[in-house]
C-alpha cells in the first residue's frame, strides 16, 4: 500500500515538473534572448557574451515607439479594469442582494457564460466594423470599451463569487437599521469585497494588458499596444529576435509584480466559493 503512494506521489510530482518545464524553459529561454548578440540568437548558443543593446534598440531608436506602446498598453488596461470592477462589482450586489426576478438574474448570467465560452476572434470583425462605421477605430475609445466588454464577464463572474460568500445576517441588520440599498453597498458590501475586488482587479488588467488579437485589429500606430508592437518585429525579410525578447521581458513586468503585489487577494479570488 506505501509503494502504490509513494508511486503515485512520484507519478504526481513527474507529470507537475514535466507540465512546469514545457512552461517555464520556453519562456526562460526567450528571455535569455534579450541579452544575446543577434548572431548568438540564430546560432543557438545558450551560453553567450550578455549585451543591453536590444534593450538600447528598443528603447531609445528612432525607428523604435516602444515606450508609447506601453504607455497605450498602460492607458487601456488601467482605464478598461477600473471601468469593469465597478460594474461587476455593483452588478454583482444587484443581482446577489436585491430582488431582481430570476429570469433576469439567470439572463444576465447565461449571456455571461456563453460570451465568455466563444473565442475572442469571432468577436472582433464585428467590432472592427462598428467602431470603423462609428468614425472611432484606431482610438482609445474603441479599445477601451471593447475591453470592458471582453472582460466583464469574468469580473461579474468573480465579484458575485465574493458577494455572495457574504452572510445575509449582515445584510438583514443593515436593512432593519434603516439603511438603504445605496447605504447598505457602500457601508457594508463595500468594505467587505475589496479583497474580491484586488484580486479581479489584478486578474481583469492582465488579461487586459496581455490582449493581442482586440488591440491587432482596432488599434491605429498612434493607439498601438505592447503586444502589436512586439508582433511587429517579425518582419518580411527579417525576424529582430533579440528586441522581439527584450521587447517581452519588458511587457511582463507589470504584470508580474501585480502578481506578486496581489498573490493573496489572487489565491482567494479564485478559491472563492469553493469552501463554505
Amino acid at each position: 500500500m506505501k509503494l502504490r503512494r509513494q508511486a503515485g506521489r512520484i507519478g504526481a510530482s513527474a507529470v507537475v515538473w514535466s507540465y512546469a518545464a514545457l512552461i517555464v524553459l520556453p519562456t526562460l529561454w526567450v528571455l535569455s534572448n534579450a541579452f544575446k548578440y543577434k548572431i548568438a540568437i540564430i546560432t543557438g548558443q545558450v551560453l553567450a557574451t550578455p549585451t543591453l543593446d536590444n534593450f538600447r534598440e528598443l528603447l531609445f531608436s528612432r525607428q523604435s515607439h516602444f515606450l508609447w506602446n506601453l504607455w497605450n498598453s498602460a492607458v487601456v488596461a488601467v482605464v478598461s479594469t477600473a471601468i469593469v470592477i465597478v460594474l461587476a462589482t455593483m452588478a454583482a450586489f444587484t443581482l446577489d442582494r436585491l430582488r431582481v426576478p430570476g429570469w433576469i438574474r439567470w439572463a444576465v448570467l447565461g449571456w455571461a457564460i456563453l460570451f465568455q465560452m466563444l473565442p475572442t476572434l469571432t468577436f472582433v470583425g464585428s467590432w472592427y466594423v462598428m467602431w470603423a462605421a462609428a468614425g472611432l477605430h484606431g482610438t482609445y475609445l474603441a479599445v477601451i470599451l471593447t475591453h470592458v466588454v471582453h472582460n466583464l464577464p469574468m469580473g461579474l463572474f468573480l465579484m458575485l463569487s465574493f458577494m455572495s460568500a457574504l452572510p445575509n445576517e449582515l445584510f438583514q441588520a443593515a436593512r432593519m437599521d434603516g439603511c438603504t440599498h445605496a447605504q447598505t453597498f457602500w457601508r457594508i458590501a463595500f468594505p467587505l469585497v475589496r479583497g474580491g475586488m484586488i484580486a479581479a482587479t489584478a486578474l481583469i488588467f492582465i488579461f487586459s494588458w496581455s490582449d493581442f488579437a482586440i488591440a491587432l485589429a482596432l488599434t491605429s500606430p498612434r493607439t498601438m499596444t505592447a503586444p502589436v508592437a512586439i508582433s511587429t518585429f517579425a518582419q518580411e525579410y527579417d525576424i529582430r529576435y533579440g528586441e522581439m525578447a527584450a521587447g517581452t521581458l519588458l511587457s511582463i513586468v507589470p504584470a508580474i509584480v501585480l502578481i506578486l503585489v496581489g498573490q493573496r487577494f489572487i489565491v482567494r479570488g479564485l478559491l472563492a466559493g469553493a469552501v463554505k
